[in-house]
């Protein structure tokens, strides 16, 4: 076995070579995923100012140096980018979007979106709506058990 079953964290093994840099590779993935948040969610890296240790959610469809690492998480580090694998129910709040986004094992979603109740002369129906909208969202995001 040559990396983590969860997040391809690379392993040292016996006899190996220069193993800090394996070791210190364990390390940038790790300090990239542990605070739980990505920049943003894109498709093209070329656009954008990345930092060491900055992360994105790659979308669905990647370009140049993220092709073929769609629904990954993109790490950059001084050495260039590394990706790691996301797992079913792994969440990661997306701050551009200010939204926590969750992979369902094919894509990542996000919670949607609720409008507030306006207007209307049936205040009950406006409410039971925004309330039913509530609890998706919460389901949705994995807060709730789903009915």
């Amino acid at each position: 076995m040559s990396s983590t079953p969860n997040i391809a964290l690379p392993l040292l093994y016996a006899a190996q070579a220069q193993k800090e840099i394996t070791h210190n590779e364990a390390l940038l993935l790790i300090d990239a995923l542990l605070p739980g948040s990505v920049v943003a969610r894109a498709n093209d890296p070329s656009a954008l100012s990345p930092q060491p240790g900055d992360a994105w959610i790659i979308g669905p469809a990647p370009l140049g140096a993220w092709a073929g690492h769609s629904a990954k998480i993109g790490v950059f580090s001084e050495g260039g980018w590394r990706f790691a694998p996301a797992v079913p129910g792994m969440r990661l709040f997306d701050r551009a979007a200010g939204a926590v986004c969750q992979y369902d094992g094919s894509g990542w979603v996000a919670a949607p979106a609720i409008a507030d109740p306006s207007g209307g002369e049936t205040i009950d129906a406006e409410a039971r709506a925004t309330l039913a909208g509530m609890l998706a969202a919460l389901r949705s995001a994995g807060l709730l058990a789903v009915t």
